[in-house]
């Protein structure tokens, strides 16, 4: 997510992809919404695992990894029609936890307090769809370019984009950012988007500029574009890809333009764990070598956004 704080945040370099090469697949099921929730990884015992050795002990001790998550992001994370967290990342922890001997419990919270979280312990780590950010690796607050916190490490795992959609049969014109000037965009409070659009609408005529209406979470957003009351919503691509394949029947929205400002997602982890950091790079790192990363990728339609290996601090 976006420059200021959160993409969920600002990256440097724009990816260019076709819809189709990140088409989710039909069989995904309609998003829900939640609380507080669990979902666990693995059931592998600490013994029986490769690489349990590389956890702190207290980790090993406690047999869980808290994971801090807005689960309500499709087809990243999201709860299905039975109240199971399920999703690219709730998947590929489960795979990490067979390497590991943990389970990884996933606890909902707000997007732009996920750091928070991870500050106060309330988390191990956060795994949210989290763009890996200079910024957010420094502690700096991209909005006001103050230090707010110690920053956070970041183990990457995936490469996306930002994508425009509108309500399907009606693009009200827009093709690319610069066309949003005099018209209203919703999206998800704290995330690249958000700064997105913040810095397209300081580059708008006078009496032209672009009206930001932020959400706690992109379904509200979703919702609101939905019943007419926006002209344009923006989120990371694969979520915009999913909602424009899922909502409606497919019917609600359309794609617009191409994404742009392309950067990793990682999992946050405090500035004071490397040994939890660099675990986690080691079960990434297998979990790619055995397959299973592979097959990840392909069941959630998002190959185009694959890596070879995990990178530690590789945003921009």
């Amino acid at each position: 997510m976006t420059a200021s704080s959160t993409r969920r945040t600002t990256a440097a370099h724009s990816r260019l992809a076709a819809v189709g090469a990140i088409a989710v697949a039909g069989a995904l099921m309609l998003t829900g919404c939640g609380d507080q929730t669990k979902d666990t990884g693995s059931s592998d015992t600490a013994a029986s695992a490769p690489l349990a050795d590389k956890l702190p002990q207290a980790i090993r001790d406690k047999g869980v990894i808290k994971v801090g998550s807005d689960i309500a992001y499709a087809p990243v994370e999201f709860k299905d029609s039975s109240g199971k967290v399920v999703g690219i990342d709730p998947d590929l922890a489960a795979a990490m936890g067979k390497q590991l001997g943990v389970d990884f419990q996933f606890e909902n919270g707000t997007f732009d307090t996920l750091i928070t979280g991870l500050r106060s312990k309330r988390y191990d780590i956060a795994m949210s769809a989290m763009t890996d950010t200079k910024d957010r690796q420094e502690g700096i607050d991209s909005d006001t370019g103050k230090k707010v916190g110690e920053g956070v490490d970041f183990v990457d795992y995936f490469t996306a984009g930002v994508s425009i959609y509108t309500k399907k049969g009606d693009d009200q014109g827009i093709k690319a950012w610069s066309d949003l000037c005099g018209k209203k965009i919703v999206l998800q409070r704290g995330t690249v988007s958000e700064d997105l659009a913040k810095a397209e609408s300081k580059k708008c005529p006078a009496g032209k500029k672009i009206a930001i209406e932020p959400f706690d979470n992109d379904q509200q957003a979703q919702t609101r574009l939905r019943a007419g009351g926006a002209d344009a919503g923006s989120s990371d691509f694969p979520v915009a890809a999913y909602a424009v394949k899922t909502s409606g029947g497919g019917k609600d929205f359309q794609l617009v333009g191409e994404q742009v400002e392309a950067a990793p997602y990682g999992i946050a982890v405090a500035k004071n764990q490397a040994q939890l950091r660099d675990a986690l790079k080691a079960a990434l790192d297998a979990v790619i070598e055995n397959g299973e990363y592979e097959k990840i990728m392909k069941k959630w339609g998002v190959t185009a956004g694959a890596v070879q290996e995990a990178t530690i601090n590789g945003g921009k």
